[in-house]
């Protein structure tokens, strides 16, 4: 009989996977987008709320104006893979959230993005901005929040559908949430892994190509942000590619990138 129970779990899971949108990967997938965008669109509205906000006007221009620019690529971009119905219900806002030091940014499922002025030193321009916040689009648009919340799902609750885990035991499923997007208590505490990584690097670099940055760029910040990284863990040790492998995958992409790549 336990065997019988495992193999239809099985399939149920397969049945349960979904393609990641431009590359093709298979993920699992045990949340609606509707469903997921509604949360990530609460969640955020909680943390933007909590912020605070930078008042620094020609840095909040910044990240809206990069964010806009990164928008119309991804929209041009799925709309030439005839994946368009893919971003339906994405309702985008960009915000900088004033703390010097987290050095991070994300994106949350449904075009929700926020970055902290602490990463800013680090981007040192508009262009290195891009080459952040096309990496955290990108995760979105692959829908790699939606996966992680899935396995996460399987993991604490057997796979029980969001509604159910909600209404049964909500906090806890928000923190799923929030770690599944890559926020949490501490920024990046259930990271991605190794190949969702990987496909925001090279989904990231045609975004932001597309967008009229320079993904050239994309080399010098990753070495800027492993300058201020310190002293790392093993790669074999870490879910996230080494700095030396990322560098050295984008340096693989870029020739492809480049074609997408017009100056403004």
């Amino acid at each position: 009989m336990f065997k019988k129970l495992t193999l239809w779990a099985g399939v149920a899971l397969l049945a349960a996977c979904s393609t990641v949108p431009i590359t093709g990967r298979r993920q699992l997938s045990l949340v609606s987008d509707s469903e997921i965008n509604a949360l990530a669109a609460t969640q955020y509205r909680e943390i933007i709320a909590k912020g605070p906000l930078s008042n620094n006007s020609s840095q909040v221009a910044m990240v809206r104006n990069v964010g806009q620019r990164i928008r119309t690529a991804v929209d041009s971009y799925f709309r030439q893979q005839n994946a368009a119905d893919q971003l339906a219900g994405y309702q985008w806002e960009f915000n900088l959230i004033q703390d010097d030091k987290q050095q991070n940014a994300w994106c949350m499922p449904g075009g929700k993005v926020a970055v902290y002025t602490g990463i800013l030193p680090i981007t040192q321009n508009e262009n290195g901005l891009a080459v952040v916040m096309a990496h955290e689009v990108a995760h979105a648009v692959a829908k790699h929040g939606s996966e992680r919340m899935s396995q996460s799902l399987v993991q604490q609750f057997g796979g029980q559908a969001l509604s159910t885990a909600l209404s049964t035991n909500a906090p806890a499923t928000q923190q799923i949430a929030l770690q599944a997007f890559g926020i949490g208590s501490q920024v990046g505490l259930l990271k991605y892994g190794r190949n969702q990584e990987t496909e925001a690097d090279h989904l990231g670099l045609i975004f932001m190509a597309m967008a009229g940055y320079n993904p050239d760029g994309a080399i010098s910040f990753w070495q800027r942000m492993e300058a201020k990284g310190g002293a790392a863990p093993p790669e074999f040790l870490s879910t996230h590619p080494s700095s030396g492998t990322r560098i050295a995958n984008i340096q693989r992409e870029l020739p492809a990138a480049r074609k997408y790549y017009k100056p403004r």
